[in-house]
């Protein structure tokens, strides 16, 4: 039930942080991101809708997750009317997710592949060194130092 003088189908910054478990500053903080709004009272006063709470449990799981905010927000973004995401809208963003931890899977394994095999080196010559000149760019360059991490 709602206080005297407020909408009950609205929630106090304070009673939105209470619901989802979230401190006031993480919902300022998402909102000045843009990924939840809210109006303001006479007073200055956030209040959010109720569907908000749906909103920030999505980010918190999405985070959780391992996906940044500027994911999340083109996600939400892509919503219509600032809806909640529903379950095929989750789904979507799942599987992006999903080809996104896949790709970073191939270059960890690349990277995890390249340094056993730096490490036994000692890096020299460096004409030959995987992680310092890899597939020998560097040689094309031509003679004399080189920065190899442009």
């Amino acid at each position: 039930m709602g206080r005297i003088g407020t909408d009950v189908h609205e929630l106090s910054v304070g009673e939105l942080a209470e619901r989802n478990g979230v401190a006031v500053s993480a919902l300022h903080s998402y909102e000045s991101e843009g990924l939840i709004a809210a109006r303001r009272t006479a007073g200055n006063q956030r209040r959010f809708a109720r569907e908000t709470s749906r909103r920030v449990a999505f980010i918190r799981t999405s985070q959780r997750v391992g996906l940044p905010l500027g994911r999340i927000r083109e996600a939400l973004d892509s919503l219509p009317d600032n809806r909640t995401p529903t379950r095929r809208d989750r789904a979507r963003l799942s599987d992006a997710r999903r080809v996104d931890l896949d790709a970073r899977l191939a270059e960890l394994e690349a990277l995890r592949d390249r340094l056993g095999g730096c490490l036994g080196c000692g890096c020299l010559p460096v004409e030959r060194c995987r992680m310092a000149n890899p597939d020998d760019v560097l040689g094309e360059l031509g003679p004399g130092a080189r920065n190899w991490r442009r």
